[in-house]
């Protein structure tokens, strides 16, 4: 058959079928030809048997596959291959699921300014996923609405949300963290962390107390996003003492509470996060995923932990075969980003969703990130249809090269006003200046001493509002959209080339999700029968995108 052959010898002719079993019909299943390898291989709750029909080779997916070189007295056909059955609920890591209260290790993972939005993390939930929802960059009263939308909504069914690292707003960082206790959020992704605070290790330890049976409860759960080996081992390890001192210090936690705090990781679950969208350090997910599991069962291993440390992996996710890699190196679950602002549920424009759909992997470039701007932190965006990047570079070289704003040569300053400002750099420090009074007073009294943070403050103003305008759909500042966004969002636009899926509004958050699912755990059986030296067409390797309705009757 063309669909698949075992693998030639050296000679090039065909090696012979390597017989390891023998396979018997069931006596109510009548004689057939046996079912499409591909067919065969969607069936994931079933076996997948290989025999050997007088010479042709035929998929089976019921019937007794009986290992050994005796042939029954029943009688059967020769096994020279199978795979198990392999559901998606069994891909990653089964602890993490159960704790979690999960049935698939698929996690959506927090973009900013809420475009992984409220109906997404719904929408995950309902199937047994997780979602958390993109606290970042949002009013304070926005996120406490959305805390309170979703624990009416979605109550027992796991969600979180997001606290990201604010080293410009502190207080910004430290109120979501006591929003989240006071609302009883069990669940936070942290991101872009350079080092662990104080308002998030007392998220962590809030509510800790031994149990009975001796074991340490820990209410509050964290799943750290890093990029980096050493900010991993950061969060495998305990909570700092000096932070512990100053809450028992402060009253917030007790001086038992500190002592159980000290056996704990402050994550037990960390993704490794590669070359994504947003914040990230561009690393290759075949280099940095090994090496922090490695460090997970290292530390595991030296702290003594009564917990299994665990990884997940992010960061280029958006098709079959780079879910069933991620599983395949041991990841505990996997994150997507990219792919899912596309979908029809994110917090995003229309606008944004059809460029997203016309995506390269390309296309992508590093920005000055407005959160970070004055330390040179970058952010990985969408340049295909935007002039963001190239308009952040600049004002980040013009930040490097004068003390203030006074001190832009003319003919530069004329050209900021004009072309990215659109107004007079004055009438953009006045605004920025009320809005730094509503939200962090210190940020604009700093402001108003220091020219260069001045500065700094006003090129952020174009940097931050830039995502407003690519999130509200702004056509009068298309040119200067921000859209966060990694090489994974090419990849899945070629993967659903032609298919249903192309088009951005039939993108939909649960179908690419177990597209993405089912599509790995099929890759994962026919790589099962490529061990075993079978030889499968390429046509098989493929996994086409299915229609919701399509994988559910495969899935029951």
């Amino acid at each position: 058959m063309n669909q698949f052959q075992t693998r030639d010898d050296a000679t090039g002719h065909p090696a012979e079928h390597t017989r390891f079993g023998w396979w018997c019909a069931p006596a109510s299943l009548p004689p057939s030809p046996g079912k499409s390898l591909a067919e065969a291989l969607r069936l994931v709750r079933l076996p997948c048997y290989l025999i050997d029909r007088n010479g042709t080779v035929a998929a089976e997916s019921d019937g007794v596959g009986l290992l050994g070189l005796k042939k029954p007295e029943a009688g059967g056909f020769p096994l020279t291959g199978y795979a198990p059955p392999c559901p998606p609920e069994h891909l990653g890591d089964a602890g993490f699921c159960a704790d979690l209260g999960l049935r698939y290790p698929y996690v959506g993972g927090s973009m900013a300014k809420g475009i992984s939005s409220a109906a997404m993390v719904e929408e995950l939930g309902r199937e047994g996923m997780l979602g958390f929802f993109g606290a970042a960059g949002l009013p304070f009263a926005e996120v406490e609405a959305a805390v309170g939308r979703l624990a009416a909504s979605l109550r027992d069914i796991p969600h979180g949300f997001n606290l990201i690292h604010s080293p410009h707003e502190p207080d910004l960082e430290d109120a979501l963290s006591r929003l989240y206790i006071r609302k009883g959020v069990r669940l936070v992704e942290a991101s872009a962390f350079l080092d662990l605070t104080l308002p998030l290790v007392r998220y962590r330890v809030h509510g800790i107390r031994r149990l009975s049976d001796g074991t340490i409860a820990t209410p509050n759960r964290i799943i750290a996003k890093v990029s980096r080996e050493e900010l991993a081992a950061r969060f495998f390890a305990p909570p700092p003492e000096g932070f512990l001192r100053e809450l028992v210090a402060n009253g917030e936690i007790t001086g038992e509470q500190a002592e159980l705090a000290a056996q704990v990781p402050m994550a037990q679950e960390v993704t490794a996060e590669a070359d994504s969208g947003g914040h990230t350090d561009n690393r290759p997910a075949i280099a940095l995923f090994p090496t922090i599991r490695s460090l997970a069962a290292r530390m595991e291993a030296d702290y003594g932990y009564d917990r299994k440390l665990r990884v997940g992996l992010a960061g280029g996710i958006s098709t079959p075969a780079a879910a069933a890699a991620a599983f395949a190196m041991g990841a505990a679950y996997i994150m997507t980003g990219s792919v899912n602002q596309a979908c029809v549920e994110s917090g995003t424009s229309h606008e944004v969703r059809g460029m997203l759909a016309e995506t390269r992997q390309a296309d992508v470039t590093m920005a000055p990130a407005a959160d970070m701007f004055e330390m040179g932190v970058t952010v990985q965006v969408l340049k295909r249809g935007t002039m963001f990047p190239m308009r952040a570079a600049k004002l980040y070289e013009l930040y490097r090269a004068c003390g203030s704003i006074d001190g832009i040569p003319p003919s530069e300053r004329e050209k900021l006003e004009k072309t990215i400002f659109r107004a007079p750099l004055e009438d953009i420090w006045r605004e920025t200046r009320a809005y730094f009074l509503r939200r962090d007073p210190h940020q604009a009294e700093r402001g108003e001493r220091d020219p260069k943070h001045r500065m700094a403050l006003v090129f952020r103003w174009y940097l931050g509002q830039a995502a407003h305008w690519s999130k509200d759909g702004d056509a009068s500042r298309r040119i200067d959209y921000q859209v966060w966004c990694g090489p994974a969002m090419g990849a899945f636009n070629e993967w659903v080339a032609g298919s249903f899926l192309e088009p951005a509004a039939q993108r939909r958050t649960v179908t690419v999700a177990f597209n993405i699912l089912f599509g790995a755990a099929v890759l994962t059986r026919a790589n099962f029968l490529r061990c075993q030296g079978i030889r499968l067409s390429p046509e098989t390797m493929r996994m086409e995108p299915l229609e919701l309705a399509q994988i559910k009757e495969y899935l029951r």
